[in-house]
Protein backbone atom coordinates (compact mmCIF):
# COMPACT_ATOMS: atom_id res chain seq x y z
CA UNK A 1 0.00 0.00 0.00
CA UNK A 2 2.65 2.49 0.90
CA UNK A 3 4.51 2.51 -2.91
CA UNK A 4 1.39 3.45 -4.05
CA UNK A 5 1.72 7.06 -2.77
CA UNK A 6 4.65 7.54 -4.93
CA UNK A 7 3.52 6.12 -7.72
CA UNK A 8 0.08 7.73 -7.25
CA UNK A 9 2.36 11.45 -7.35
CA UNK A 10 4.38 10.18 -10.23
CA UNK A 11 1.67 9.44 -12.58
CA UNK A 12 -0.12 12.84 -11.55
CA UNK A 13 2.87 14.70 -12.50
CA UNK A 14 3.31 12.74 -15.25
CA UNK A 15 -0.55 13.41 -16.53
CA UNK A 16 0.29 17.19 -15.63
CA UNK A 17 3.28 17.01 -18.40
CA UNK A 18 0.43 16.17 -20.73
CA UNK A 19 -1.57 18.96 -19.67
CA UNK A 20 1.31 21.45 -19.70
CA UNK A 21 1.28 20.01 -23.68
CA UNK A 22 -2.60 20.28 -24.19
CA UNK A 23 -2.64 23.93 -22.89
CA UNK A 24 -0.09 25.40 -25.44
CA UNK A 25 -3.36 25.16 -27.66
CA UNK A 26 -5.59 26.66 -25.79
CA UNK A 27 -4.05 29.04 -23.03
CA UNK A 28 -1.17 31.52 -22.78
CA UNK A 29 1.86 30.30 -21.27
CA UNK A 30 2.28 33.10 -19.13
CA UNK A 31 -1.30 32.99 -18.03
CA UNK A 32 -1.23 29.08 -17.15
CA UNK A 33 2.38 29.41 -15.25
CA UNK A 34 0.04 32.64 -12.64
CA UNK A 35 -3.26 30.27 -12.64
CA UNK A 36 -1.36 27.43 -11.33
CA UNK A 37 0.24 28.73 -8.38
CA UNK A 38 -2.82 31.03 -7.46
CA UNK A 39 -5.11 27.98 -7.63
CA UNK A 40 -2.97 26.46 -5.26
CA UNK A 41 -2.95 29.18 -2.75
CA UNK A 42 -7.12 30.16 -2.88
CA UNK A 43 -7.32 26.09 -2.23
CA UNK A 44 -4.55 26.30 0.39
CA UNK A 45 -5.16 29.35 2.42
CA UNK A 46 -7.78 28.40 4.60
CA UNK A 47 -6.09 25.82 6.02
CA UNK A 48 -2.72 27.32 6.11
CA UNK A 49 -3.31 31.03 7.16
CA UNK A 50 -3.44 30.76 10.99
CA UNK A 51 -0.08 28.37 11.01
CA UNK A 52 1.50 30.93 8.64
CA UNK A 53 0.46 33.80 10.54
CA UNK A 54 2.05 32.13 13.79
CA UNK A 55 4.98 31.03 12.26
CA UNK A 56 5.20 34.31 10.45
CA UNK A 57 8.03 35.83 13.29
CA UNK A 58 10.36 32.51 12.41
CA UNK A 59 9.48 32.49 8.56
CA UNK A 60 10.12 36.15 7.68
CA UNK A 61 14.18 35.65 8.14
CA UNK A 62 14.55 33.46 5.93
CA UNK A 63 11.97 34.62 3.28
CA UNK A 64 15.21 35.36 1.16
CA UNK A 65 15.85 31.36 0.68
CA UNK A 66 11.99 31.04 0.39
CA UNK A 67 12.00 33.44 -2.90
CA UNK A 68 14.74 31.65 -3.99
CA UNK A 69 13.55 28.67 -3.58
CA UNK A 70 10.31 29.78 -5.29
CA UNK A 71 11.72 31.31 -8.26
CA UNK A 72 13.99 28.13 -9.08
CA UNK A 73 11.27 24.85 -8.20
CA UNK A 74 8.02 26.95 -9.33
CA UNK A 75 8.15 29.97 -11.32
CA UNK A 76 11.92 28.73 -13.64
CA UNK A 77 10.82 24.98 -13.57
CA UNK A 78 7.16 25.18 -14.32
CA UNK A 79 7.43 28.14 -16.78
CA UNK A 80 10.10 26.69 -18.91
CA UNK A 81 7.68 23.84 -18.87
CA UNK A 82 4.96 25.85 -20.20
CA UNK A 83 6.54 27.10 -22.92
CA UNK A 84 8.58 24.22 -23.61
CA UNK A 85 5.65 22.71 -24.57
CA UNK A 86 5.10 24.66 -27.26
CA UNK A 87 7.94 23.92 -28.79
CA UNK A 88 8.40 19.93 -28.45
CA UNK A 89 5.90 16.42 -27.53
CA UNK A 90 5.32 15.69 -24.18
CA UNK A 91 6.94 12.53 -24.68
CA UNK A 92 10.47 14.33 -24.71
CA UNK A 93 9.44 16.81 -22.19
CA UNK A 94 8.59 13.64 -19.77
CA UNK A 95 12.32 11.75 -20.61
CA UNK A 96 14.31 14.97 -19.91
CA UNK A 97 12.56 15.29 -16.70
CA UNK A 98 14.09 12.19 -15.88
CA UNK A 99 17.92 13.59 -15.86
CA UNK A 100 16.64 15.74 -12.76
CA UNK A 101 18.57 13.54 -10.20
CA UNK A 102 21.45 13.51 -12.51
CA UNK A 103 21.65 17.42 -12.85
CA UNK A 104 21.85 17.08 -9.25
CA UNK A 105 24.12 15.17 -8.99
CA UNK A 106 26.59 17.15 -11.35
CA UNK A 107 25.83 20.64 -10.07
CA UNK A 108 26.82 19.35 -6.11
CA UNK A 109 29.68 18.37 -7.91
CA UNK A 110 30.45 21.48 -9.79
CA UNK A 111 28.90 23.72 -7.69
CA UNK A 112 29.15 22.42 -4.24
CA UNK A 113 32.54 20.38 -4.83
CA UNK A 114 30.99 17.22 -3.97
CA UNK A 115 33.29 14.22 -5.56
CA UNK A 116 31.54 11.85 -7.83
CA UNK A 117 32.36 8.36 -7.91
CA UNK A 118 33.58 6.08 -10.81
CA UNK A 119 30.19 4.26 -11.12
CA UNK A 120 28.39 7.70 -10.55
CA UNK A 121 30.30 9.40 -13.76
CA UNK A 122 29.53 5.71 -15.30
CA UNK A 123 26.04 6.74 -14.73
CA UNK A 124 26.71 10.38 -15.98
CA UNK A 125 28.26 9.04 -19.13
CA UNK A 126 25.86 6.84 -20.12
CA UNK A 127 22.43 8.95 -19.15
CA UNK A 128 24.56 11.66 -21.84
CA UNK A 129 24.68 9.14 -24.12
CA UNK A 130 20.92 8.58 -24.04
CA UNK A 131 19.97 12.06 -24.06
CA UNK A 132 22.51 12.90 -27.48
CA UNK A 133 20.31 10.34 -28.82
CA UNK A 134 17.01 11.72 -27.75
CA UNK A 135 17.89 14.85 -29.38
CA UNK A 136 19.00 13.82 -32.10
CA UNK A 137 16.26 12.00 -32.63
CA UNK A 138 17.90 8.71 -33.42
CA UNK A 139 20.81 10.69 -34.79
CA UNK A 140 23.53 12.33 -32.53
CA UNK A 141 25.54 13.69 -35.10
CA UNK A 142 22.45 15.78 -36.68
CA UNK A 143 22.56 18.12 -33.51
CA UNK A 144 26.28 19.46 -35.39
CA UNK A 145 24.40 20.68 -38.15
CA UNK A 146 20.75 21.41 -36.55
CA UNK A 147 21.45 22.41 -33.07
CA UNK A 148 19.15 21.37 -29.97
CA UNK A 149 15.57 21.95 -30.59
CA UNK A 150 14.95 24.91 -28.57
CA UNK A 151 11.54 23.38 -26.77
CA UNK A 152 13.79 20.34 -25.64
CA UNK A 153 16.83 23.40 -24.49
CA UNK A 154 14.05 25.03 -22.29
CA UNK A 155 13.30 21.81 -21.06
CA UNK A 156 16.14 20.94 -19.91
CA UNK A 157 17.13 24.50 -18.26
CA UNK A 158 14.14 23.83 -16.22
CA UNK A 159 14.96 20.55 -15.18
CA UNK A 160 18.23 22.14 -14.18
CA UNK A 161 16.64 25.05 -12.67
CA UNK A 162 14.64 22.18 -10.45
CA UNK A 163 17.49 20.01 -9.78
CA UNK A 164 19.55 22.72 -8.03
CA UNK A 165 16.08 23.66 -6.36
CA UNK A 166 15.95 20.13 -4.55
CA UNK A 167 20.04 20.71 -3.74
CA UNK A 168 19.16 24.21 -1.97
CA UNK A 169 15.80 22.79 -0.43
CA UNK A 170 17.60 19.99 1.17
CA UNK A 171 20.68 21.63 2.28
CA UNK A 172 18.33 24.54 4.14
CA UNK A 173 15.85 22.09 5.19
CA UNK A 174 13.33 24.97 5.91
CA UNK A 175 12.02 23.63 10.09
CA UNK A 176 8.05 24.81 9.52
CA UNK A 177 6.59 21.48 8.03
CA UNK A 178 6.28 20.04 4.32
CA UNK A 179 2.16 22.15 3.97
CA UNK A 180 3.93 25.22 5.37
CA UNK A 181 6.44 24.84 3.54
CA UNK A 182 5.37 24.85 0.36
CA UNK A 183 2.73 27.43 1.36
CA UNK A 184 5.19 29.90 1.41
CA UNK A 185 6.74 28.90 -1.49
CA UNK A 186 3.48 29.39 -3.27
CA UNK A 187 2.49 32.48 -2.09
CA UNK A 188 5.96 34.12 -3.50
CA UNK A 189 5.94 32.06 -6.78
CA UNK A 190 2.31 34.14 -7.37
CA UNK A 191 3.96 37.21 -6.41
CA UNK A 192 6.91 36.65 -8.56
CA UNK A 193 4.50 35.75 -11.48
CA UNK A 194 2.99 38.86 -11.64
CA UNK A 195 5.23 40.27 -13.85
CA UNK A 196 5.08 37.37 -16.02
CA UNK A 197 1.23 37.58 -16.20
CA UNK A 198 1.24 41.02 -17.49
CA UNK A 199 3.18 39.85 -20.55
CA UNK A 200 1.00 37.16 -20.97
CA UNK A 201 -1.00 38.13 -25.00
CA UNK A 202 -4.21 37.07 -23.07
CA UNK A 203 -5.33 35.70 -19.53
CA UNK A 204 -8.70 34.91 -20.47
CA UNK A 205 -9.24 31.15 -19.54
CA UNK A 206 -11.56 29.67 -22.26
CA UNK A 207 -14.06 26.75 -21.60
CA UNK A 208 -11.36 23.62 -22.63
CA UNK A 209 -8.44 25.96 -20.34
CA UNK A 210 -10.49 25.45 -16.88
CA UNK A 211 -9.85 21.59 -16.59
CA UNK A 212 -6.26 21.78 -17.57
CA UNK A 213 -5.90 24.94 -14.81
CA UNK A 214 -7.26 23.18 -12.18
CA UNK A 215 -5.48 19.88 -12.85
CA UNK A 216 -2.24 21.71 -13.00
CA UNK A 217 -3.65 24.03 -9.25
CA UNK A 218 -4.96 21.11 -7.35
CA UNK A 219 -3.40 17.62 -8.56
CA UNK A 220 -0.33 18.32 -9.48
CA UNK A 221 0.41 21.03 -6.89
CA UNK A 222 -1.35 19.60 -3.69
CA UNK A 223 -2.39 16.04 -3.76
CA UNK A 224 0.83 14.81 -5.58
CA UNK A 225 2.68 16.88 -3.09
CA UNK A 226 0.71 14.70 -0.20
CA UNK A 227 1.00 11.30 -2.02
CA UNK A 228 5.10 12.17 -2.46
CA UNK A 229 5.44 13.27 1.10
CA UNK A 230 3.37 10.17 2.63
CA UNK A 231 5.64 8.78 0.38
CA UNK A 232 8.69 9.85 1.74
CA UNK A 233 7.12 9.25 5.36
CA UNK A 234 6.43 5.40 5.05
CA UNK A 235 9.47 4.78 2.54
CA UNK A 236 12.11 6.93 3.10
CA UNK A 237 13.62 9.51 0.42
CA UNK A 238 15.82 6.90 -0.93
CA UNK A 239 13.35 4.52 -1.83
CA UNK A 240 10.70 7.37 -2.93
CA UNK A 241 13.06 8.99 -5.28
CA UNK A 242 13.53 5.21 -7.32
CA UNK A 243 9.71 6.10 -8.26
CA UNK A 244 10.73 8.85 -10.47
CA UNK A 245 11.96 6.95 -12.89
CA UNK A 246 8.85 5.72 -13.81
CA UNK A 247 7.75 9.34 -15.43
CA UNK A 248 8.80 9.49 -18.70
CA UNK A 249 7.40 5.89 -19.43
CA UNK A 250 3.75 7.09 -17.93
CA UNK A 251 4.58 10.73 -19.93
CA UNK A 252 4.95 8.75 -23.18
CA UNK A 253 2.04 6.33 -22.40
CA UNK A 254 -0.94 8.93 -21.89
CA UNK A 255 0.70 11.28 -24.41
CA UNK A 256 0.45 8.61 -26.88
CA UNK A 257 -3.36 8.00 -25.76
CA UNK A 258 -4.07 11.40 -24.94
CA UNK A 259 -2.05 13.31 -27.46
CA UNK A 260 -2.29 11.21 -29.97
CA UNK A 261 1.92 11.41 -29.93
CA UNK A 262 4.01 8.62 -31.74
CA UNK A 263 6.40 6.97 -29.63
CA UNK A 264 9.12 6.02 -31.77
CA UNK A 265 12.12 3.48 -31.01
CA UNK A 266 14.60 6.40 -29.95
CA UNK A 267 12.40 7.45 -26.90
CA UNK A 268 12.74 3.73 -25.97
CA UNK A 269 16.24 3.71 -26.60
CA UNK A 270 17.12 7.44 -25.45
CA UNK A 271 15.19 7.41 -22.19
CA UNK A 272 16.21 3.83 -21.51
CA UNK A 273 19.93 5.24 -21.76
CA UNK A 274 18.74 8.22 -19.33
CA UNK A 275 17.03 6.11 -16.83
CA UNK A 276 19.99 3.04 -16.87
CA UNK A 277 22.59 5.81 -16.05
CA UNK A 278 20.26 7.46 -13.39
CA UNK A 279 20.02 4.25 -11.86
CA UNK A 280 23.68 3.24 -12.12
CA UNK A 281 24.64 7.19 -10.22
CA UNK A 282 21.85 6.60 -7.69
CA UNK A 283 22.67 2.77 -6.97
CA UNK A 284 26.37 4.60 -7.09
CA UNK A 285 24.78 7.25 -4.01
CA UNK A 286 23.19 4.45 -1.57
CA UNK A 287 26.29 2.19 -1.57
CA UNK A 288 28.58 4.97 -0.39
CA UNK A 289 26.06 6.54 1.94
CA UNK A 290 25.81 2.96 3.70
CA UNK A 291 29.57 2.34 3.23
CA UNK A 292 29.84 5.85 5.63
CA UNK A 293 27.24 4.94 8.09
CA UNK A 294 29.16 1.61 8.88
CA UNK A 295 32.22 3.62 9.57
Amino acid sequence: MARFFPLLAVLIWAANTVVSKAAASVLDPAAISFYRWLVALLVLSPFMWRPLRAQWPAIRPLLPRFATLALLGMVAYQCLAYYAAHLTSATNMGVICALIPLLGLLLNAVVFRQRISAAAATGVAVSLAGVLYLLGAGNPLTLLAGGVNAGDALMLLGSTSYALYGILFKRWAPPFGQWLNLYVQVGLAVLMLIPVAASAQSMAIPPAGVPLVLFAGIASSILAAYFWMRGIQTLGSERTAIFMNLLPLFTALLASVALGETIHGYHWLGGGLILLGVSLSQGAIRFTLRQKQHI
